[in-house]
């Protein structure tokens, strides 16, 4: 007589198949307005605070390196593509921060809730650039701005204003999107963890 212990047996999980297959759970898929729109407010508010540090540390770059308005002046290209290149990072770190926290609170389909950050963003841009078209065909306010003189043509500025938004644009949306994926990614770890017991 052998004393063998018999153990019950397990479901076997495909590591490969998704938590969220389960029927019950595809109510709870899809966009989630609340998780894009606080994904909205951390993307606003980690681009003040990034802006902030890149403006304190480029001030006191200037100030150990001795790099004045005169010498910024002497290659606008270069301090206008430093500038654009560091508005861009500052952004797309702040969008992925934001599809993160929306992929997070919304668990299914962080994609796409990282996508709705990037449109909840650009339907405030435009909401802000319609009420500042309106407010300044009422009071012209863009003519009292006194624009400094750059040694830059006309042309050339709006070239590079093009590049920048479009750069920026795209940035914004694959950093959103990503940002989404890499916080559903956490979810999908933990359902994995609670059908293996």
């Amino acid at each position: 007589m052998s004393n063998v212990t018999t153990v019950p047996d397990r479901p076997l999980v495909a590591p490969d198949r998704p938590p969220a297959a389960d029927a019950a759970l595809l109510v709870y898929r899809g966009f989630k307005f609340g998780a894009a729109f606080f994904g909205w407010l951390i993307a606003i508010a980690m681009s003040v605070l990034l802006s902030a540090a890149v403006s304190a540390v480029a001030m006191l770059t200037a100030e150990v390196l001795d790099y004045n308005r005169t010498d910024a002046e002497a290659a606008p290209a270069a301090a206008g593509l430093t500038a654009s290149v560091m508005g861009i990072v500052v952004i797309a770190v702040a969008f992925y921060s934001g599809g993160y926290v929306a992929g997070r609170l919304a668990r299914f389909d962080g994609a796409r809730n990282g996508f709705g950050v990037w449109m909840v963003a650009i339907l405030v841009a435009l909401l802000a650039a319609g009420a500042g078209a309106l407010l300044n065909s009422q009071y012209d306010w863009l003519g009292d701005v006194q624009r400094p003189d750059i040694a830059l043509s006309t042309e050339t500025m709006a070239t590079g204003g093009v590049i920048a938004g479009v750069a920026l644009i795209v940035v914004t949306l694959l950093s959103a999107i990503i940002g989404g994926k890499s916080g559903q990614r956490y979810h999908e770890k933990i359902d994995r963890l609670i059908a293996e017991d």
